[in-house]
């Protein structure tokens, strides 16, 4: 479950947010950034609704100062304000915030801008991720596929097929969700197309192979 830290200085909207949004985040509230300072060093979130007029340091501040720092530069960071004026939506999305929300607002649309912003920072993740399951090691940034740290040479289709199997380790993936997802379709008969990727992909990666599992009737998984 996504943690979510929300700095809000009325307990009103703290409350509320935290209440509307617990089923599907797990949330912290503070009302001033020394209490959110804090929390941060004690462990990152995955995301941050930030207020901008705050008791002790104005949201903005905050937004720079995060945005400086190699630790939290990537951080997801909302502005849930009720400055709502261009300059201060440009000035706030200039200094990197993700998305800007101005107050009031619904929870149900707060929720899901939430969610489109955890998405894409989840494919920007994925965009420059490393997987590694037993021997094998794959580096989506680098294009690049190790067993064993040797390099293995793979064509685009089972770079992608790998990387899909890598992504849902311990997940049975069907034939026709790995069709539907490498090759854009989810015609039935042209999932023998998946069963020869798994052949020739399982010899190049040799003993890395053992892998990728075979669940009868079903499809494939990497996995014990």
């Amino acid at each position: 479950m996504p943690t979510i830290y929300i700095v809000e200085d009325d307990d009103n909207i703290r409350d509320l947010v935290i209440y509307a949004l617990q089923s599907d985040f797990a949330v912290q509230g503070f009302e001033c950034s020394s209490a959110f300072d804090k929390a941060m060093k004690a462990q990152l979130p995955d995301l941050v609704l930030l207020d901008i007029m705050l008791p002790d340091e104005d949201g903005l501040s905050i937004l720079d100062r995060l945005k400086s720092s190699a630790k939290t530069k990537q951080l997801p960071i909302i502005i849930l304000t009720a400055k709502g004026g261009e300059y201060d939506r440009v000035r706030g999305l200039d200094l990197g915030a993700d998305d800007y929300i101005t107050k009031p607002f619904s929870v149900l649309e707060l929720a899901s801008r939430i969610r489109a912003v955890l998405r894409r920072m989840g494919q920007a993740d994925k965009d420059n991720a490393t997987f590694i399951f037993a021997s094998v090691e794959l580096n989506t940034k680098k294009h690049a596929v190790k067993v064993n740290g040797e390099p293995v040479s793979l064509t685009y289709k089972e770079f992608e097929l790998l990387q899909l199997l890598m992504e849902n380790i311990e997940f049975v993936l069907s034939r026709d969700r790995i069709m539907s997802s490498i090759w854009g379709t989810d015609f039935e008969f042209e999932t023998r197309t998946v069963d020869m990727h798994i052949k020739t992909l399982r010899k190049k990666l040799g003993a890395g192979g053992e892998i990728i599992k075979t669940i009868r009737g079903i499809g494939y998984k990497v996995g014990d």
